[in-house]
């Protein structure tokens, strides 16, 4: 009894004190990794150089979007955007029933906008109440608008060098083709909406059917909707079919080249620019060609041609405002320039150099982990003037022309201008009514800091689709500077932002443009 009681408090004993040891070792290995200051998170701001990049004419063939209007932009002056685009036929023609007797009933011209589908609101008397998405200028705007027919062939190959190369075309040819047009305007209808005082109608389109005595509605989205002179479109269109004409896409492109939108002021009456779906444009040609000539029940038939053909998007830069062509005629690349003019279309961009002065390298030296990267450019609302801001703006490889790894990393969005969240350039608003584009470049300045990629300068545009990154070529190109995105040339619009060159002390200094690192650091 007594050994195994003795025993018993023994055990009993050495228990506590195991558990007791195990306890005190728990807390210490616990202190080392909770409160023991190993790691220190911190951020670090680095100061970058940024400045101005003119860009001249620039490559605007096939474009998936072109902008088409007048648009007076009180901080960069005045674009007069034209267009001129091949037809093709939707299905060839070799015949009629009887060609003596074809007659055209019309000849329309329709052009799909862009709408935005997040503000349409359904009417109680039926269809739709649209909002039209990227239409800029005056609400009320009008234009002096003709549509001619073109005698330019738009080439898919480049003769120069051996049709080896795809032809290209760029923003200031408008007084070539222009000079090509052939003939008065085919948009000559009375109705002055049509063409002397044209403006983007926002109103959906009621189509009213009879059909046995019954009356049927449908409705359609907003679009342009022109009537082209008839009797030139029987004479042009439907004559031509017996001689071959319409046989086949090649010879039809070779002999009706194309259509050359023209737009110019409306008197006194303000303007408007809107980007414009022309790849869903058709001139659809109604006609009959029944064998009786005074039935007048005959069957109705169409000729459609559709604007899929090549394409150029042509602008004229005009009245320029002084601050604007200052800056872009004196960047300062060595030291930055203290505003930033982005301007898409034939415009301008920034360029942005990081970790200047040998300072990459102290901080490879520090073994920092980088946690966040961002580039914040904040709007100069005091210098900007307009209510047309860009909602998207892009940063990319400018020395490679290509997608920084951030931008890879970011899912792609459903639409242009939605994808590509978590990279960034979104316009967005802060609390005290500023706005600022920002960019999370957090794997770009990880590959500098914590491995040997390339220090590369950054570009910065408007886009017009964040989804696309082809690149335009620059139509007098030098080592440095030959593309620009495309996406860019496609949007016309324009925003002034603060520079890193803003003296300490200045009411704007905070405003500067910097690079913003959080990072994490052993202790």
């Amino acid at each position: 009894m007594y050994n195994n009681s003795f025993f018993k408090k023994v055990l009993f004993i050495c228990s506590v004190f195991l558990v007791c040891s195990c306890d005190k070792d728990y807390n210490s290995i616990g202190d080392s990794l909770v409160g023991g200051n190993h790691f220190i998170f911190d951020n670090y701001t680095s100061e970058v150089v940024v400045y101005n990049q003119n860009i001249t004419a620039v490559q605007s063939n096939n474009q998936a979007v072109n902008p088409l209007g007048i648009y007076e932009d009180p901080n960069f002056g005045t674009t007069t955007a034209n267009f001129v685009t091949q037809l093709s036929l939707a299905a060839t023609k070799t015949s009629f029933v009887n060609a003596a007797t074809v007659a055209v009933d019309s000849v329309v011209l329709s052009i799909p906008y862009f709408v935005d589908a997040t503000q349409t609101k359904a009417k109680d008397t039926g269809g739709f109440n649209y909002v039209l998405d990227s239409i800029y200028g005056s609400e009320t705007g009008k234009l002096k608008l003709s549509v001619f027919r073109s005698d330019f062939y738009l080439r898919n190959l480049d003769p120069i060098g051996g049709f080896v190369n795809a032809q290209k075309y760029y923003t200031d040819q408008n007084s070539v083709f222009n000079s090509f047009k052939i003939g008065a305007k085919l948009n000559d209808a009375s109705v002055v909406g049509q063409n002397d005082e044209f403006y983007f109608n926002k109103a959906q389109q009621v189509n009213t059917i009879i059909t046995d005595g019954v009356t049927s509605t449908s409705y359609t989205a907003p679009a342009m909707v022109l009537n082209l002179n008839k009797n030139y479109f029987k004479t042009e269109i439907l004559d031509a079919v017996t001689s071959g004409k319409l046989a086949s896409n090649d010879v039809f492109r070779d002999y009706f080249k194309g259509l050359y939108f023209q737009v110019e002021k409306s008197g006194a009456n303000a303007s408007a620019l809107s980007m414009m779906n022309f790849a869903g444009g058709t001139v659809t040609i109604y006609y009959k060609d029944d064998i009786s000539t005074t039935d007048t029940t005959r069957k109705q038939n169409t000729i459609v041609l559709n604007m899929t053909g090549n394409t150029v998007s042509l602008l004229e830069q005009t009245n320029l405002k002084a601050a604007y062509t200052t800056a872009i005629g004196a960047a300062n690349k060595n030291e930055g320039d203290p505003k930033l003019y982005v301007k898409g279309g034939e415009g301008s961009m920034a360029v942005v150099k990081l970790f200047n002065n040998g300072e990459l390298e102290t901080l490879k030296s520090r073994g920092w982990l980088v946690n966040e990267a961002n580039l914040v450019f904040h709007v100069d609302k005091d210098s900007y003037a307009g209510n047309d801001m860009p909602q998207r703006l892009y940063l990319y490889d400018f020395t490679n022309k290509r997608p920084i790894l951030d931008y890879l990393d970011s899912s792609t969005g459903a639409t242009p201008k939605k994808g590509k969240i978590t990279y960034g350039g979104i316009l967005t608003k802060d609390i005290s009514g500023d706005y600022y584009y920002k960019f999370r470049i957090t794997n770009h300045v990880r590959n500098l800091i914590q491995k040997d990629s390339i220090n590369r300068e950054l570009g910065l545009v408007v886009t017009e689709n964040i989804n696309n990154v082809a690149n335009a070529r620059l139509k007098s190109e030098t080592t440095e500077f030959s593309r620009v995105p495309q996406a860019s040339v496609m949007n016309p619009l324009g925003i002034i932002l603060f520079g890193n060159n803003i003296p300490f002390g200045d009411p704007n200094y905070d405003k500067r443009l910097k690079l913003e690192i959080y990072y994490t650091k052993p202790n």
